[in-house]
């Protein structure tokens, strides 16, 4: 296929564009093959450069002569086109609708996007699976890396190597693998270094109707406990549901057999559900005519304040088993590509600090999200506006993202980034010139070369100039454990991401801004003593060695109680 068959209007002059707190602007209209570009062709005039790939719905408008195109974008903003034309209107529009959908990967941006800047550090190479392995298992020596999926011989959705208890051998794991769904057997997602608890995840048994046993399966999460030890299975389904599942050939752990584990349900909105909860939630947020009470109202009706709460209790309590009561936890749900993905990463926030830092969160995003196998280019090849939804489409991993800024929000001084960091990796998961968020799998990358036809983000965060812009001012290193809160009132709309296009967030960037000044000040200031402290006592020195000061009589503290 030829862009050029697409694109019926490549240019079009007299087009005037309107968006959120700017004047609106008349310029040239430009259609590539992946950019919409309107230029005033006026020297400092902010141009349009807007991603086919990040418009999530096309609407169009004819009145009189000419028309108006409304896109409404992935990212949540909406931009206005005026066309002096209504042939024009119909021509636009249809271009945009039909690139802005094509299915083929290898006709995405990042395939043909090149960088103007140069790579210091390959981002594909930041956080190769060994490295990041023996850090996260560090001396332990009850775990060992195992290569029984290589190639992907095993499981499509997992990586090639994966952490399996050491006295588990390979031949074993593939008993397990056939016993669970999609054969996603447990595996290690985060090793408690405190007290050598672990979080384990999987997707759920195949026990059917016919109560079926694997010994296998029972032997390997057993593993994982200590001597005496019980551990905890988190089942992200109501009963009801993993019962339904059960005779449907899924189900769940029979206790007879997992006597040394005790099952909790902690129900979280499946993924199909969250697409309707957001959709519902946007559509609230950019009303920007709605009475106060209507718009309560609406935002109630989401539940998408409700579904934050639920995964983030799901965490909490998988954190406090493995941290207040010493227990290891094999964390599923159905596929174990989704909720069970949300509070497992969630729930590594919670209890180590690494995780809040820049470097440790993208380490945790690549191991608990694209190596671990969830869907991206299913769940984010629609977002909120979309009228023709398909059964994949879902914001999971956005849903995360909020749950992490609910708890960067109620402890601010303990994560390394600022929000900007979360509202960059929402924007690339669903419309980016890098590689990284394409594809389902790690399988997939490797069949399309992402690694070597691609740039990674990595490559371009986290070079200095860049990062700089997305690090938080107030953080100051804290290793203990974090219990956020999830009462009602303690939960929040996200006005920097939701409401961003509806309000103008410039006071708050200022606010940030005039902290970031404040803190330099503070910090040079502090140098500047320092320094003047040590040439006092270089000057000091210098007068007691030439006699003109007598060495100052050793201070004696007067004792409570004493004449």
């Amino acid at each position: 296929m030829e862009f050029a068959e697409l694109i019926k209007v490549p240019k079009l002059d007299n087009v005037r564009l309107h968006r959120p707190f700017k004047n609106p602007v008349d310029g040239t209209l430009c259609i590539t093959s992946h950019h919409l570009i309107l230029s005033s062709r006026v020297e400092n005039k902010e141009e349009l450069w807007l991603l086919h790939s990040n418009i999530d719905t096309v609407e169009k408008k004819l009145s009189g002569s000419g028309g108006m195109i409304t896109l409404k974008c992935k990212d949540f903003s909406i931009v206005h086109l005026e066309v002096p034309t209504a042939d024009s209107c119909l021509n636009v529009a249809h271009s945009l609708e039909q690139l802005s959908n094509i299915d083929d990967k290898t006709l995405k941006y990042p395939f043909f996007y090149r960088p103007s800047f140069t790579i210091l550090e390959d981002g594909w190479q930041a956080f190769l699976p060994e490295i990041e392995i023996n850090r996260l298992i560090g001396a332990s020596e009850e775990w060992r890396i195992s290569h029984v999926n290589k190639e992907y011989k095993v499981c499509e959705s997992y990586p090639e190597l994966v952490v399996v208890p050491k006295s588990i051998d390979d031949e074993t794991l593939l008993k397990v693998a056939s016993f669970r769904q999609h054969e996603r057997f447990p595996v290690l997602s985060y090793y408690h270094k405190p007290n050598g608890r672990v979080i384990l995840r999987s997707s759920q048994p195949l026990v059917g109707p016919n109560g079926r046993r694997c010994k296998e399966d029972e032997r390997l999460i057993n593993a994982t406990l200590g001597p005496g030890k019980r551990g905890y299975i988190v089942d992200t389904r109501v009963q009801s549901a993993a019962k339904m599942a059960q005779a449907k050939g899924g189900g769940m752990e029979p206790e007879a057999n997992y006597s040394q584990w005790r099952r909790i349900h902690q129900p979280i909105e499946r993924h199909r559900y969250l697409h309707d909860s957001v959709i519902k939630f946007i559509s609230a947020s950019v009303d920007t005519q709605a009475s106060s009470d209507k718009w309560v109202s609406r935002l109630e009706a989401s539940n998408w304040l409700n579904n934050i709460k639920d995964v983030l209790t799901c965490a909490c309590v998988i954190a406090q088993c493995v941290d207040k009561e010493g227990s290891s936890v094999l964390v599923h749900g159905s596929e174990g590509i989704d909720s069970t993905l949300q509070v497992s990463a969630l729930a590594q926030l919670i209890l180590d600090n690494d995780c809040r830092t820049v470097r440790g969160f993208e380490a945790l995003v690549e191991r608990e999200w694209l190596q671990a196998g969830h869907p991206f280019s299913d769940r984010c090849a629609k977002s909120a506006f979309a009228y023709s939804k398909n059964k994949y489409e879902s914001p999971v991993f956005l849903l995360f993202l909020d749950c992490v800024w609910q708890i960067w929000q109620q402890f601010p001084c303990c994560f390394e980034f600022n929000e900007q960091f979360l509202i960059m990796l929402f924007e690339n998961a669903y419309a980016s010139k890098f590689g990284t968020f394409l594809c389902n799998n790690e399988c997939e990358r490797k069949v399309y070369q992402l690694a070597s036809r691609t740039i990674s983000l990595w490559s371009y965060i986290n070079r200095p100039e860049v990062i700089q812009k997305y690090l938080n001012p107030l953080y100051s290193p804290n290793h203990v454990v974090l219990w956020p809160s999830v009462a009602p009132q303690s939960l929040c709309v996200w006005e920097g991401l939701y409401l961003r296009w509806q309000q103008d967030q410039s006071p708050q960037q200022e606010a940030w801004e005039e902290i970031l000044t404040i803190k330099e000040k503070d910090k040079e200031l502090k140098s500047k003593a320092s320094r003047l402290r040590r040439q006092l006592a270089l000057l000091e020195k210098e007068a007691l060695e030439a006699e003109l000061i007598q060495p100052s009589a050793p201070q004696i503290h007067q004792v409570d109680g004493e004449a």
